[in-house]
């Protein structure tokens, strides 16, 4: 039964995570952004102030270099302005530009109206419970993916992972 329960959870999260990923596509791309470089563009904003890039990397959940790329897309549209931290020259921070604020801000917004509708006939008590659950794959599933669990299910949570990350930019 647990076993069935599990199987049919982390297929309904690999399909919704699909149905996410396809819609959200669909905002960025109306922007000129991928979802690639949007979900840096849109953290930036969200962590506020000037972050240093490895505080976006881990918020991401991506290496440095494998940032760096998308950074370097969103510098030469215009959007992101790569600096030395004046507390730490090794370091470097990023700041929106007025375009990139302008385009965030209307991604926001879309992903907001988005949102609303997806989740219209959910109550807050079960986006409560959904968080909590998807919360705590996130932190099992890497550990178990760290020891180098092999059961199917672990397999399918783990490569649910990047689904999870699709809307980093829900707001909880």
């Amino acid at each position: 039964m647990r076993r069935d329960l599990l199987q049919s959870l982390t297929l309904t999260l690999l399909q919704a995570g699909r149905v996410w990923r396809r819609a959200a596509d669909e905002v960025v791309t109306a922007y000129g952004l991928t979802e690639a470089t949007a979900l840096p563009l849109l953290l930036i904003g969200r962590l506020g102030g000037d972050p240093r890039q490895t505080v976006l990397a881990e918020a991401l959940g991506v290496e440095g270099p494998s940032l760096v790329r998308l950074l370097d897309q969103l510098c030469d549209a215009g959007l992101v302005i790569r600096r030395e931290d004046p507390t730490d020259r090794r370091a470097k921070v990023l700041h929106l530009t007025a375009e990139g604020r302008a385009r965030a801000a209307a991604i926001e917004a879309r992903f907001d109206t988005l949102r609303d509708a997806v989740f219209a006939s959910v109550d807050d008590g079960d986006l409560r419970a959904t968080l909590r659950v998807l919360r705590a794959l996130q932190a099992d599933g890497g550990e178990a993916g760290a020891r180098g669990a092999s059961s199917k299910e672990t397999s399918l949570t783990a490569d649910a992972a990047p689904a999870l990350r699709l809307d980093a930019g829900a707001r909880s």
